[in-house]
């Protein structure tokens, strides 16, 4: 009949079920569809990847044990190749959210490489006798320690460009700093004027920021090196040669060229390496951390470059595009309200990690799969977000040295520049009769005699404004004449 869907029929523990005949995956992986049809998402590329290459090492080392017969076991690793080189993603469709601890996932990729190591060595899809999804893809593994597994090499592997996009963003601020070293400001506090700042310094505590985010999310990374791999059900090892764990550890590492991957210490931390979330917790907590911290920063950058005739007007941001559909020439800071919304999205998926974290019971947490999910969604979002706002943001900052200057020598904040010179008391009179009578502090100074104008200018020289006083200068109060 015309518009029939070619099928083959393939069994399982459940019984017969109709799989599509150009598919690679199997009658498992078409259950797992059906039972979950909830987001519509599927898995990352980079976790198909990493979960490619745990199949791949662990087939690799079980026929160097000789418990794979070595021309099966070469088939799975070039099928598995193949999946890693980015080929046949679309076989893995099964929903982000779908079966505790990431079943579904792993019989969709045990599937999918039997079928393809089947064709490769000349038999049809569907036939397991030629390469079994659980016999042989699957031999000495679980899903509980292959799913985890592949989510620490996934988040390892991700993570690089990450580290990569902030480190751009850190050395973009740091050229901001340089480039702003001599442009002095009003500094705020309570958003009300404070002492005075260079512009140069603020954009040098963002860099500072970034660099520290940088620091916490690399201590993070340091607890995922650590995989529980060959524990098999629970971390006993169980339907493993005993030198199965050391090698395939060993060969992930080569697989995936993460170094660094640590088997599990002893049993207590193979446990662990099953039973606990923590890592993912501790990443996705060094993720919430930039998160905040870049929030902080894009709202510094919204705020300082507000007006441009109405607000303070002091750093103009690169125009991107048009910013209103019905307000001529509006220009908005598009690049900075992205990243806030990318931000609030991983401050998220940050609480959702939590809570699937401590929903672990005994030997095992189910909750990998949301885990993962959130947790990859964080890395890419933060790290598509970051180059573009590096790009077209940071990068094309200039400052209104004159706004800043006018700023500067309005506020109220320079009276406390006298206070080594003449005391708090006269300081703080004299800024009240500048906000008293509209007078800047510099008129309200010369005007008392207190500093004469070249005095002012050497005092008010931006590092000796921004900075320690130097040795020598306390104690030498300039008395003035009182008009």
């Amino acid at each position: 009949m015309a518009g029939r869907i070619e099928s083959r029929m393939e069994k399982d523990a459940l019984g017969s079920l109709r799989v599509p005949a150009g598919a690679y995956y199997g009658v498992q992986t078409m259950r797992a569809s059906r039972n979950f049809p909830v987001s519509g998402i599927r898995p990352k590329p980079v976790f198909i990847m990493a979960t490619a290459m745990v199949k791949k090492a662990a087939a690799l080392v079980n026929a160097s044990l000789g418990l794979l017969d070595k021309k099966r076991g070469r088939a799975i690793a070039r099928a598995a190749d193949e999946v890693i080189s980015g080929r046949l993603h679309d076989h893995f469709i099964v929903d982000v959210y779908q079966a505790g601890a990431g079943t579904s996932h792993n019989m969709n990729a045990n599937e999918v490489l039997a079928n393809r190591a089947t064709e490769l060595l000349g038999g049809r899809r569907g036939d397991y006798s030629v390469v079994h999804p659980n016999d042989h893809v699957n031999m000495a593994q679980s899903t509980n320690d292959t799913f985890p597994t592949a989510m620490r090499v996934a988040a390892l592997i991700s993570s690089a460009g990450l580290i990569e996009a902030l480190k751009d963003l850190s050395g973009a601020l740091r050229a901001k700093e340089r480039e702003f070293d001599g442009i002095i400001k009003s500094g705020r506090t309570h958003l009300q004027d404070a002492v005075p700042v260079r512009l140069g310094t603020e954009f040098a505590s963002y860099a500072s920021s970034v660099d520290s985010s940088i620091e916490r999310i690399n201590f993070a990374l340091k607890g995922l090196r650590r995989i529980g791999l060959g524990g098999t059900a629970t971390g006993t090892g169980l339907n493993t040669h005993p030198r199965y764990r050391s090698l395939v550890v060993r060969e992930l590492s080569r697989v995936s060229g993460i170094k660094g991957l640590k088997k599990a210490a002893d049993e207590g931390e193979a446990f662990r390496a099953l039973g606990s979330m923590a890592d993912f917790s501790a990443f996705s907590g060094a993720l919430k951390d930039l998160a905040v911290e870049l929030t902080r920063i894009a709202n510094d950058l919204r705020l300082m470059s507000s007006g441009p005739r109405t607000g303070l007007t002091e750093i103009a941001l690169p125009a991107v595009q048009p910013g209103s559909s019905i307000m001529p020439g509006k220009v908005n800071p598009v690049m900075a309200e992205m990243l806030n919304m990318v931000c609030f999205q991983v401050m998220g998926n940050d609480l959702a990690v939590a809570m699937a974290a401590q929903a672990g019971q005994l030997e095992l947490n189910v909750m990998g799969p949301v885990i993962n999910y959130n947790v990859l969604q964080s890395v890419e979002i933060l790290t598509r977000g970051i180059k573009v706002f590096t790009e077209r943001c940071v990068e094309g900052i200039k400052a209104d040295r004159g706004r800043c200057a006018h700023y500067f020598e309005d506020s109220v904040g320079l009276a406390t520049v006298l206070n080594p010179f003449i005391g708090y008391e006269k300081a703080a009179a004299v800024a009240k009769e500048s906000a008293r009578t509209g007078k800047t502090v510099k008129d309200v100074v010369i005007e008392r005699g207190i500093l004469t104008e070249k005095e002012w200018k050497r005092l008010l020289d931006p590092r000796r404004a921004t900075g320690p006083l130097k040795a020598g200068v306390f104690g030498k109060k300039r008395k003035g004449r009182k008009k």
